[in-house]
């Protein structure tokens, strides 16, 4: 069995039971890959039956040409305002710069990112937090700004959230041989979102908690897939 990434633990206990949480270590995913030639060359000779592969929304998103240079972007004056009251973390950048504002902006719609930020505004003096994604949706939610872990050349890029996610997974669970469920995950220190999977939403729900604390790491440890196994 694999080693966990630095400062994370193999296995975690839920509900009773005890889960591995395997990373499996890759080269970069490079614009221009392909998706089925990646998951062949790296999952295929570890996971076993009964296993969930789980593949982060990044690379999903990488391969579908969902990767643009923070140079190739615009942002209108829109983005250059709101992008200003978006509250930034350690963990992610998410829509507090301008550049993946504008993106969230084409994304979304602008009147959908309007609402949210309206809404948003207006609860936030009342201490409720999380409206403007809950409005903005999964879209707004999975776009990635550069990070100070984040590894070149997406250190200077945005990536979007992967397109039709609950296809691809599927379509990997027949890659592999139907050995295993699959799940496109969106998840980082603060939490986890499952994006698309071939799993009932139980199963989709026990997953989060199990990815909770991320184990595959923020970016350096070049480990965009890992495996959950039931010890």
């Amino acid at each position: 069995m694999s080693e966990a990434n630095a400062g994370k633990a193999l296995t975690v206990d839920i509900d009773g039971m005890s889960f591995a949480r395997i990373p499996i270590r890759t080269r970069v995913v490079m614009p221009g890959d392909d998706l089925d030639e990646f998951i062949t060359e790296y999952a295929t000779s570890v996971v076993r039956e009964g296993d969930i592969l789980f593949v982060t929304e990044k690379i999903v998103a990488i391969t579908q040409g969902r990767s643009f240079a923070i140079d190739e972007i615009t942002p209108r004056k829109l983005a250059l305002f709101l992008s200003k009251y978006v509250t930034r973390t350690p963990y992610g950048i998410g829509l507090g710069m301008p550049e993946t504002m504008e993106m969230a902006l084409r994304e979304c719609g602008t009147i959908r990112i309007l609402v949210a930020a309206a809404v948003s505004a207006v609860t936030k003096l009342f201490g409720r937090k999380g409206d403007f994604y809950r409005i903005a949706g999964d879209k707004a939610r999975a776009i990635d700004g550069p990070t100070s872990g984040t590894i070149p050349p997406y250190n200077q890029a945005v990536v979007l959230g992967p397109e039709r996610p609950n296809e691809v997974a599927q379509h990997l669970k027949t890659l592999i041989g139907n050995v295993c469920e699959v799940a496109v995950v969106d998840i980082n220190d603060l939490g986890g979102n499952i994006l698309g999977s071939t799993l009932d939403k139980p199963a989709e729900k026990r997953l989060v908690a199990i990815l909770k604390d991320n184990p595959l790491g923020q970016g350096h440890q070049s480990t965009p897939l890992g495996v959950i196994r039931t010890v």
